[in-house]
């Protein structure tokens, strides 16, 4: 059965390779989640019915990207299908240095250390999400979110709920005088996959010339981003996805991609920027860590599928149908109440846990229960973005709790039907029929960062 009267147009591809999936009873999930500690991250990928858990490095590349894995040229330096890529990215970009890295996080790791961030170091972002927050950390410099106030309200519509809040960005600035890096997340992952306009970032873009300060945008789902702006922003509606992504890095200094989102690629990213100082020290600091600066922890098949990737994803009826697929889930869980994040993002629909499960305090990791609850009953793996995540401890001893405690279903990119996306529908809306079953967790194993991916939970009695 379908769920709402949208009208799916027919997907831009056609099915050429398929993969099995097998669906475990509830009993045999019960005892897969007590051996894997609560944790999702343990589970084997084998056992998972509809696996939800992240867009990253789980699409389905095509058969360009597949024929171009032929043509790897595995020479340990300046192979062929680094200037692919170089070549690739520089026309979507404008930017002159390009690095490839292993993914996203490596990037963020290289600019921290490039830019010298320490005790002393400030940085600030729209929203930082869980790696980017945590190599910031490790450096030793502080993270601040400025995100409109808009994003803080779930059910609100608003179109570009990603926003960076720039009046109080520089009055931040002007206060604390010591800011170092500004990272604008587009979309923003950490607020729903909701994005940014291209408005915004010229605003940015301005402060951060006026103060002299390195701005660059966190570009994993720069195309889901550029497809927003096209739909909402009258200004740039007559222009391609790829002329507004071209204007939009065109405000910042330079860019970091986990190419494993909008590459539509398995594995990869990259670092582009414009300042050649600051290229150097990455490329120093890379040698060291990812290998020679034209390969960057990469064979030279994986280069050509990004660069054939990232041509691939700027196209506007794959992009069309992407928004589509996220369209028709949202649709399905608002015809039956069901609480999330609104208006849909780009990349996933995250549930608004507050609402869905008002009676379990965040104390007590209501998303991570929720989760729980949806990979037991009905085999579906998603991602918990709350207390479990982003909750921290201050020195006094008191928890901080994030203001929007969410389960993100992310959806991977040309891997899913309309069926799949009704099980989903139809499997939330049963928990939602009985949430009163659902209780809190405990954790009683905390790895400290990064929390969610290492820690060790149960239900409380």
């Amino acid at each position: 059965m379908t769920h709402n009267d949208q009208k799916l147009k027919p997907p831009p591809f056609k099915i050429k390779v398929v993969e099995p999936i097998k669906k475990t009873t509830r009993k045999e999930r019960k005892k897969l989640l007590e051996e894997a500690g609560y944790n999702f991250f343990n589970i084997a990928a084998e056992n998972i019915y509809i696996d939800l858990l992240t867009d990253s490095g789980t699409s389905a590349m095509s058969d360009y990207q597949w024929a171009g894995l032929m043509l790897g040229d595995e020479s340990y330096a300046q192979c062929k299908n680094f200037f692919h890529l170089e070549n690739v990215i520089q026309d979507i970009t404008g930017y002159k240095y390009v690095v490839p890295t292993h993914q996203g996080r490596s990037a963020e790791n290289l600019i921290c250390h490039a830019l010298n961030l320490d005790q002393s170091k400030v940085t600030v972002s729209n929203q930082f999400f869980d790696t980017t927050r945590a190599n910031i950390k490790i450096s030793g410099a502080r993270a601040y979110d400025f995100v409109i106030a808009e994003a803080y309200k779930p059910s609100l519509l608003h179109d570009f709920k990603g926003n960076l809040d720039t009046n109080a960005l520089e009055d931040f600035i002007q206060n604390k005088g010591d800011v170092s890096l500004i990272v604008v997340t587009v979309t923003n992952n950490a607020g729903g996959g909701q994005p940014v306009s291209l408005a915004n970032i010229i605003e940015v873009s301005k402060i951060a010339k006026k103060y002299k300060i390195p701005f660059f945008l966190d570009a994993a789902r720069f195309a889901e981003n550029a497809y927003f702006i096209k739909l909402r922003e009258k200004k740039y509606q007559n222009l391609s996805p790829k002329e507004i992504a071209q204007k939009m890095f065109s405000y910042a200094d330079g860019c970091m991609m986990s190419a494993k989102k909008d590459g539509l690629v398995n594995i990869g990213g990259f670092i582009a920027l414009n300042d050649e100082q600051i290229y150097r020290r990455i490329k120093e600091r890379m040698t060291v860590i990812e290998g020679f600066p034209t390969y960057g922890g990469l064979a030279g098949r994986d280069l050509e599928a990004i660069a054939r990737g990232l041509t691939e994803v700027l196209e506007e009826d794959y992009l069309e149908y992407r928004h589509q697929q996220l369209e028709y889930l949202g649709k399905g869980l608002e015809k039956a109440g069901i609480p999330f994040i609104k208006p849909v993002g780009g990349h996933s629909i995250n549930l608004d846990v507050k609402r869905f499960l008002p009676h379990i305090p965040q104390s007590e990791f209501p998303a991570w229960a929720l989760t729980v609850a949806l990979y037991e009953y009905h085999g579906i793996r998603a991602a918990e973005l709350g207390s479990v995540a982003f909750s921290r401890q201050q020195e006094d001893g008191k928890w901080i709790f994030p203001e929007l405690e969410q389960v993100r279903l992310a959806i991977p990119r040309r891997v899913y039907s309309q069926e799949h996306l009704d099980y989903v529908i139809d499997s939330v809306i049963d928990l939602y029929e009985h949430k009163e079953e659902i209780t809190g967790m405990k954790i009683i194993y905390d790895p400290g960062i990064l929390r969610h991916f290492n820690a060790k939970l149960c239900p409380l009695d």
